[in-house]
Protein backbone atom coordinates (compact mmCIF):
# COMPACT_ATOMS: atom_id res chain seq x y z
CA UNK A 1 0.00 0.00 0.00
CA UNK A 2 1.20 3.47 -0.89
CA UNK A 3 0.82 6.55 1.30
CA UNK A 4 -0.05 10.09 0.31
CA UNK A 5 0.42 13.50 1.91
CA UNK A 6 -1.54 16.68 1.25
CA UNK A 7 -0.12 19.76 -0.42
CA UNK A 8 -1.97 22.99 -1.11
CA UNK A 9 -2.80 25.58 -3.74
CA UNK A 10 -1.62 29.14 -3.31
CA UNK A 11 -3.91 32.08 -3.82
CA UNK A 12 -2.89 34.93 -6.10
CA UNK A 13 -0.61 36.63 -3.58
CA UNK A 14 -0.09 34.39 -0.56
CA UNK A 15 0.11 30.89 0.85
CA UNK A 16 -0.35 29.78 4.46
CA UNK A 17 2.53 27.78 5.88
CA UNK A 18 0.10 26.63 8.57
CA UNK A 19 -1.29 24.22 5.98
CA UNK A 20 2.12 22.59 5.72
CA UNK A 21 2.26 22.32 9.51
CA UNK A 22 -0.99 20.35 9.29
CA UNK A 23 0.61 18.01 6.77
CA UNK A 24 3.65 17.54 9.01
CA UNK A 25 1.24 16.37 11.70
CA UNK A 26 -0.05 13.70 9.30
CA UNK A 27 3.39 12.82 7.97
CA UNK A 28 4.70 11.66 11.34
CA UNK A 29 2.31 8.67 11.18
CA UNK A 30 3.35 7.54 7.70
CA UNK A 31 6.09 4.94 7.10
CA UNK A 32 6.95 6.90 3.93
CA UNK A 33 5.44 9.44 1.55
CA UNK A 34 4.95 7.97 -1.92
CA UNK A 35 2.74 10.65 -3.44
CA UNK A 36 2.05 14.31 -2.74
CA UNK A 37 -1.61 15.11 -3.44
CA UNK A 38 -3.01 18.59 -3.86
CA UNK A 39 -6.00 19.09 -1.57
CA UNK A 40 -7.92 20.94 -4.26
CA UNK A 41 -7.45 18.27 -6.94
CA UNK A 42 -8.02 14.96 -5.16
CA UNK A 43 -10.63 13.91 -7.73
CA UNK A 44 -7.94 13.93 -10.43
CA UNK A 45 -5.71 11.27 -8.84
CA UNK A 46 -5.38 8.22 -11.11
CA UNK A 47 -2.38 6.43 -9.57
CA UNK A 48 -2.22 3.25 -7.56
CA UNK A 49 -4.39 2.84 -4.48
CA UNK A 50 -3.07 4.75 -1.48
CA UNK A 51 -3.95 5.76 2.04
CA UNK A 52 -4.40 9.45 2.81
CA UNK A 53 -5.00 11.20 6.13
CA UNK A 54 -7.65 13.83 5.34
CA UNK A 55 -7.12 16.53 7.95
CA UNK A 56 -7.71 20.24 7.57
CA UNK A 57 -10.02 22.63 5.72
CA UNK A 58 -12.01 21.16 2.83
CA UNK A 59 -12.18 22.59 0.32
CA UNK A 60 -11.66 25.76 -1.68
CA UNK A 61 -12.27 24.01 -5.00
CA UNK A 62 -15.81 22.91 -4.21
CA UNK A 63 -16.43 21.81 -7.80
CA UNK A 64 -13.62 19.26 -7.67
CA UNK A 65 -15.03 17.27 -4.76
CA UNK A 66 -15.22 14.21 -4.25
CA UNK A 67 -11.81 12.44 -4.08
CA UNK A 68 -10.74 9.70 -6.48
CA UNK A 69 -11.83 6.12 -5.77
CA UNK A 70 -8.12 5.23 -5.73
CA UNK A 71 -7.73 7.15 -2.48
CA UNK A 72 -8.46 5.33 0.77
CA UNK A 73 -9.19 8.31 3.06
CA UNK A 74 -9.07 8.64 6.82
CA UNK A 75 -11.23 11.58 7.82
CA UNK A 76 -9.78 13.06 10.98
CA UNK A 77 -9.56 16.70 12.09
CA UNK A 78 -11.85 17.42 9.13
CA UNK A 79 -13.34 20.89 8.64
CA UNK A 80 -16.06 21.96 6.24
CA UNK A 81 -16.56 25.71 6.28
CA UNK A 82 -20.04 27.17 6.15
CA UNK A 83 -19.21 28.64 2.72
CA UNK A 84 -18.39 25.21 1.24
CA UNK A 85 -20.93 22.98 3.02
CA UNK A 86 -23.91 23.70 0.72
CA UNK A 87 -21.90 22.59 -2.31
CA UNK A 88 -19.96 19.68 -0.81
CA UNK A 89 -22.93 18.12 0.97
CA UNK A 90 -25.06 17.31 -2.04
CA UNK A 91 -26.32 13.73 -2.38
CA UNK A 92 -23.07 12.52 -3.94
CA UNK A 93 -20.99 14.22 -1.25
CA UNK A 94 -23.15 12.88 1.56
CA UNK A 95 -23.00 9.33 0.19
CA UNK A 96 -19.22 9.58 -0.05
CA UNK A 97 -18.77 10.72 3.54
CA UNK A 98 -21.24 8.12 4.82
CA UNK A 99 -19.12 5.46 3.09
CA UNK A 100 -16.13 6.55 5.23
CA UNK A 101 -17.89 7.43 8.49
CA UNK A 102 -17.44 8.10 11.33
CA UNK A 103 -15.86 11.43 10.39
CA UNK A 104 -13.47 12.93 12.94
CA UNK A 105 -14.04 16.68 12.89
CA UNK A 106 -11.71 19.48 13.90
CA UNK A 107 -14.54 21.61 15.29
CA UNK A 108 -18.05 21.24 16.64
CA UNK A 109 -19.53 23.22 13.76
CA UNK A 110 -18.42 20.52 11.31
CA UNK A 111 -19.74 17.80 13.63
CA UNK A 112 -23.19 19.40 13.73
CA UNK A 113 -23.19 20.14 10.00
CA UNK A 114 -22.43 16.52 9.09
CA UNK A 115 -24.79 15.06 11.66
CA UNK A 116 -27.61 17.21 10.28
CA UNK A 117 -27.12 15.33 7.00
CA UNK A 118 -27.24 11.93 8.68
CA UNK A 119 -23.46 11.42 8.64
CA UNK A 120 -21.86 9.89 11.73
CA UNK A 121 -19.39 12.45 13.04
CA UNK A 122 -17.51 13.27 16.24
CA UNK A 123 -15.22 15.99 17.59
CA UNK A 124 -11.59 14.90 17.24
CA UNK A 125 -9.77 18.21 17.61
CA UNK A 126 -6.86 19.12 15.34
CA UNK A 127 -4.10 16.72 14.34
CA UNK A 128 -1.49 19.39 15.11
CA UNK A 129 -2.15 18.59 18.78
CA UNK A 130 0.01 15.49 18.19
CA UNK A 131 3.16 17.45 17.31
CA UNK A 132 4.78 16.79 20.68
CA UNK A 133 7.53 14.99 18.75
CA UNK A 134 9.02 18.48 18.32
CA UNK A 135 9.04 19.15 22.05
CA UNK A 136 12.41 20.03 23.63
CA UNK A 137 13.71 19.66 27.15
CA UNK A 138 13.03 22.62 29.44
CA UNK A 139 16.72 23.52 29.58
CA UNK A 140 16.67 24.07 25.81
CA UNK A 141 13.96 26.72 26.07
CA UNK A 142 15.21 30.25 25.46
CA UNK A 143 13.89 33.73 26.27
CA UNK A 144 12.37 34.46 22.87
CA UNK A 145 8.81 35.73 22.64
CA UNK A 146 7.14 35.22 19.26
CA UNK A 147 4.15 37.25 18.14
CA UNK A 148 2.60 35.40 15.21
CA UNK A 149 -0.01 37.07 13.00
CA UNK A 150 -1.95 38.76 15.80
CA UNK A 151 -5.43 39.92 14.72
CA UNK A 152 -4.63 38.97 11.13
CA UNK A 153 -8.35 39.10 10.25
CA UNK A 154 -8.26 42.88 10.64
CA UNK A 155 -7.95 45.11 7.55
CA UNK A 156 -4.37 45.41 6.31
CA UNK A 157 -2.70 47.08 3.35
CA UNK A 158 -2.03 43.73 1.65
CA UNK A 159 -5.66 42.69 1.99
CA UNK A 160 -7.35 45.89 0.84
CA UNK A 161 -5.02 46.04 -2.20
CA UNK A 162 -5.28 42.30 -3.00
CA UNK A 163 -7.03 43.16 -6.27
CA UNK A 164 -9.33 45.84 -7.67
CA UNK A 165 -12.45 44.08 -6.37
CA UNK A 166 -11.10 43.97 -2.80
CA UNK A 167 -9.92 47.57 -3.04
CA UNK A 168 -13.31 48.89 -4.15
CA UNK A 169 -15.06 46.76 -1.54
CA UNK A 170 -12.75 48.11 1.19
CA UNK A 171 -13.74 51.65 0.23
CA UNK A 172 -17.41 50.73 0.25
CA UNK A 173 -17.33 49.01 3.64
CA UNK A 174 -14.86 51.46 5.18
CA UNK A 175 -12.06 48.96 5.81
CA UNK A 176 -9.55 51.13 4.00
CA UNK A 177 -10.00 53.70 6.76
CA UNK A 178 -9.29 51.10 9.49
CA UNK A 179 -5.72 50.19 8.56
CA UNK A 180 -4.37 51.43 11.88
CA UNK A 181 -6.85 49.50 14.00
CA UNK A 182 -4.77 46.31 14.21
CA UNK A 183 -1.75 48.06 15.71
CA UNK A 184 -3.93 50.12 18.06
CA UNK A 185 -5.79 47.10 19.42
CA UNK A 186 -2.60 45.06 19.85
CA UNK A 187 -1.10 47.84 21.94
CA UNK A 188 -4.15 47.77 24.17
CA UNK A 189 -3.20 44.38 25.65
CA UNK A 190 0.52 43.90 24.87
CA UNK A 191 3.00 46.17 26.66
CA UNK A 192 5.46 48.15 24.56
CA UNK A 193 8.38 46.35 26.23
CA UNK A 194 7.11 43.06 24.78
CA UNK A 195 6.44 44.55 21.35
CA UNK A 196 9.99 45.93 21.24
CA UNK A 197 11.66 42.67 22.30
CA UNK A 198 9.46 40.08 20.56
CA UNK A 199 10.15 38.52 17.19
CA UNK A 200 7.23 38.95 14.80
CA UNK A 201 6.41 36.07 12.46
CA UNK A 202 4.04 35.99 9.50
CA UNK A 203 2.76 32.53 8.58
CA UNK A 204 1.18 33.88 5.39
CA UNK A 205 3.93 34.34 2.82
CA UNK A 206 4.19 35.52 -0.81
CA UNK A 207 3.05 33.04 -3.44
CA UNK A 208 5.01 31.81 -6.47
CA UNK A 209 8.34 31.94 -4.63
CA UNK A 210 8.71 28.55 -2.94
CA UNK A 211 8.28 24.92 -3.95
CA UNK A 212 6.62 22.33 -1.72
CA UNK A 213 9.94 21.10 -0.33
CA UNK A 214 10.85 24.63 0.76
CA UNK A 215 7.41 25.15 2.31
CA UNK A 216 7.72 22.01 4.39
CA UNK A 217 11.19 23.10 5.46
CA UNK A 218 9.81 26.47 6.57
CA UNK A 219 7.07 24.70 8.52
CA UNK A 220 9.70 22.52 10.25
CA UNK A 221 11.79 25.57 11.12
CA UNK A 222 8.79 27.36 12.64
CA UNK A 223 7.96 24.35 14.81
CA UNK A 224 11.55 24.20 16.08
CA UNK A 225 11.37 27.92 16.94
CA UNK A 226 8.05 27.65 18.74
CA UNK A 227 9.27 24.58 20.64
CA UNK A 228 12.01 26.63 22.32
CA UNK A 229 10.06 29.83 22.94
CA UNK A 230 9.43 31.46 26.28
CA UNK A 231 5.99 32.59 25.08
CA UNK A 232 3.98 32.68 21.86
CA UNK A 233 1.16 35.15 21.23
CA UNK A 234 -0.87 34.39 18.11
CA UNK A 235 -4.18 34.40 16.26
CA UNK A 236 -3.15 31.37 14.15
CA UNK A 237 -4.57 28.06 15.36
CA UNK A 238 -1.82 26.19 13.51
CA UNK A 239 0.69 28.02 15.62
CA UNK A 240 -1.23 27.86 18.90
CA UNK A 241 -2.24 24.18 18.72
CA UNK A 242 1.31 22.92 18.03
CA UNK A 243 2.50 25.08 20.94
CA UNK A 244 0.11 23.22 23.22
CA UNK A 245 1.52 19.94 21.95
CA UNK A 246 5.11 21.09 22.52
CA UNK A 247 4.46 22.53 25.97
CA UNK A 248 5.22 26.09 24.90
CA UNK A 249 3.23 28.74 26.81
CA UNK A 250 0.82 30.25 24.29
CA UNK A 251 -1.85 32.94 24.33
CA UNK A 252 -4.46 32.84 21.59
CA UNK A 253 -5.74 36.24 20.49
CA UNK A 254 -9.34 35.95 19.34
CA UNK A 255 -10.54 39.00 17.45
CA UNK A 256 -12.57 37.23 14.76
CA UNK A 257 -16.00 38.68 14.08
CA UNK A 258 -17.21 36.79 10.99
CA UNK A 259 -18.87 33.37 11.06
CA UNK A 260 -16.59 32.16 8.26
CA UNK A 261 -13.75 32.46 10.78
CA UNK A 262 -15.48 31.71 14.05
CA UNK A 263 -17.12 28.47 12.88
CA UNK A 264 -13.61 26.99 12.58
CA UNK A 265 -12.94 27.47 16.28
CA UNK A 266 -16.00 25.91 17.91
CA UNK A 267 -14.57 23.52 20.49
CA UNK A 268 -10.95 24.51 19.87
CA UNK A 269 -10.97 27.85 21.70
CA UNK A 270 -11.64 26.09 24.99
CA UNK A 271 -8.12 24.62 24.86
CA UNK A 272 -6.34 27.99 25.07
CA UNK A 273 -5.43 30.80 27.39
CA UNK A 274 -7.14 33.55 25.41
CA UNK A 275 -7.43 37.25 24.88
CA UNK A 276 -10.91 37.83 23.46
CA UNK A 277 -11.05 41.23 21.84
CA UNK A 278 -13.99 43.18 20.46
CA UNK A 279 -13.02 43.96 16.88
CA UNK A 280 -15.09 47.16 16.94
CA UNK A 281 -14.19 48.77 20.24
CA UNK A 282 -10.87 47.11 21.06
CA UNK A 283 -12.12 46.18 24.54
CA UNK A 284 -10.85 42.80 25.66
CA UNK A 285 -11.27 40.12 28.27
CA UNK A 286 -9.08 37.15 29.17
CA UNK A 287 -9.72 33.73 30.67
CA UNK A 288 -6.42 33.60 32.58
CA UNK A 289 -6.72 36.49 34.98
CA UNK A 290 -4.51 38.99 33.17
CA UNK A 291 -4.25 42.26 35.03
CA UNK A 292 -3.28 45.13 32.77
CA UNK A 293 -1.21 44.21 29.72
CA UNK A 294 0.97 41.27 28.77
CA UNK A 295 4.46 42.23 29.95
CA UNK A 296 7.90 40.63 29.96
CA UNK A 297 7.07 39.32 33.43
CA UNK A 298 3.76 37.72 32.46
CA UNK A 299 3.85 34.01 33.17
CA UNK A 300 1.17 31.61 32.06
CA UNK A 301 0.64 27.89 32.17
CA UNK A 302 -1.21 26.13 29.37
CA UNK A 303 -4.56 24.65 30.35
CA UNK A 304 -3.42 21.11 29.43
CA UNK A 305 -6.90 20.18 28.21
CA UNK A 306 -5.63 18.79 24.91
CA UNK A 307 -3.96 15.57 26.03
CA UNK A 308 -6.98 13.28 25.81
CA UNK A 309 -7.73 14.52 22.29
CA UNK A 310 -4.09 14.10 21.25
CA UNK A 311 -3.89 10.55 22.58
CA UNK A 312 -7.01 9.46 20.68
CA UNK A 313 -5.76 11.17 17.51
CA UNK A 314 -2.45 9.31 17.69
CA UNK A 315 -4.09 5.96 18.32
CA UNK A 316 -6.60 6.46 15.49
CA UNK A 317 -3.97 7.46 12.93
CA UNK A 318 -1.67 4.59 13.84
CA UNK A 319 -4.54 2.13 13.55
CA UNK A 320 -5.51 3.46 10.11
CA UNK A 321 -1.96 3.29 8.78
CA UNK A 322 -1.24 -0.20 10.13
CA UNK A 323 -4.58 -1.77 9.18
Amino acid sequence: MKFGLLTYDENKKFFNVGDNIQSLAAKQFLPNVDVFLNRERLSEYEGKDLKLIMNGWFTHNIHNWIPSENINPFFISFHINNTAAPYMLNKKGIDYLKKHEPIGCRDQFTVETLQSKGIAAYFSGCLTLTLDSYKVADEERDETIYIVDPLYSYPSYDKVTYNLKYFLKSIQNGNIFKLGKQKKHIRSFIDSSVLEKAEFINQELPSNKYNDEEKFQMAEELLHKYAKAKLVITSRIHCALPCLAMGTPVIFVNGFDSFVDSCRFDGILDLFNRVDIDATSGNFTTNFGLEGKITLNTKIKNLEKHHELANVLKESCRKFISS
